[in-house]
């Protein structure tokens, strides 16, 4: 039975002793209020008494539960699963998205990233990171998502045999699928095992330096999104990545750089931008320097902005 729940809940067996805790504690303290305030009434233990008392502890058992979860670190579980309980009671429907679309952080400001989500999605979304390389914003993705509610870093998709982002899927037990360009440009783009297969809903790149294929950016609508190191439009566009963008704006002698979250369409870098936020470019900046700059912004805001997008969108 409870391997049944654990698996229905999408919970790691930390989680879901918590919630299962969280549970037990928050039906107790239920009865306790019920019983304490049931004092404070005039009726004798009779059938009146009880049906008023069962009454009454419906009515405060989604407080004390949600009261409960807070010392346990369980409240963003507990708001979508009473939230859940109660559309499927109303017969309600989803409510107003957030809006991430179109969003722009000009000045370098942080948005907190949940702040004006207005629903959290009843199921768990899947979400798989595309990534080339040695994996560190799939590292900090990882790391954000850990024991989230509503999202899952369920798969890994690579192009290179060897990779550091190999490696920390294997540190978190997280799926990798190996591709070959044959099948990703001339076949079917790996639909079949990224959406059927690995029931994927969102898709992540982070440092993936392969085009995605028509195929797959069907198959997932304004459900692709991408990170590049630059304020587009400026410096976007085929071989422009990693050091070739950063070489390019110390070139130019820009003022500023940054970066932008965007969604992916048929062409490079030109799917409508999420989020971008600057940094200053020096005298001094060097493409080196100015890489970290970037990847600094790229480890705060990444994760952050994938979790609202990911909320927003599927919900």
């Amino acid at each position: 039975m409870f391997r049944r729940l654990k698996e229905k809940w999408k919970l790691n067996w930390t989680g879901f002793v918590l919630v299962f805790t969280t549970f037990a504690l928050g039906g107790s303290l239920c009865g306790y209020t019920g019983k304490k305030l049931m004092a404070f009434t005039s009726l004798d233990k009779g059938l009146f008494y009880y049906i008023v008392y069962i009454i009454l502890v419906t009515i405060i058992w989604p407080l004390c539960v949600l009261t409960v979860s807070i010392p346990m670190g369980q409240f963003p579980f507990f708001k979508n699963y009473l939230a859940k309980m109660w559309r499927r009671i109303s017969g309600g429907g989803g409510s107003e998205k957030g809006k991430v679309k179109g969003e722009r952080d000009v000045h370098g400001q942080n948005p907190n990233p949940t702040s004006d989500i207005r629903h959290l999605t009843s199921d768990i979304k899947r979400i798989a990171i595309f990534a080339s390389g040695a994996g560190s914003n799939a590292a900090k993705i990882i790391a954000h998502l850990k024991d989230h509610p509503a999202i899952q870093v369920a798969l890994i998709v690579c192009n290179k045999p060897g990779a550091g982002v190999i490696q920390i899927a294997a540190t978190h037990n997280i799926p990798v699928l190996m591709i070959e360009k044959e099948k990703f440009f001339r076949g079917d783009a790996y639909v079949d095992e990224i959406k059927h297969q690995s029931k994927i809903d969102f898709i992540v790149l982070a440092g993936f330096l392969w085009k995605v294929p028509i195929a797959l950016i069907q198959a997932y609508l304004n459900r692709i999104i991408n990170i590049h190191p630059a304020l587009l439009p400026k410096y976007g566009g085929k071989g422009m990545y990693g050091m070739h963008v950063h070489e390019a704006i110390i070139k130019a002698g820009e003022k500023e750089s940054g970066i932008t979250i965007h969604y992916v369409n048929e062409h490079f870098d030109e799917g409508e931008a999420i989020f971008q936020v600057h940094c200053e470019v020096t005298p001094d900046d060097t493409p080196e320097t100015l890489a970290q700059k970037i990847h600094q912004l790229e480890h705060e805001h990444f994760p952050k902005i994938v979790e609202k997008v990911v909320l927003t969108q599927m919900s």
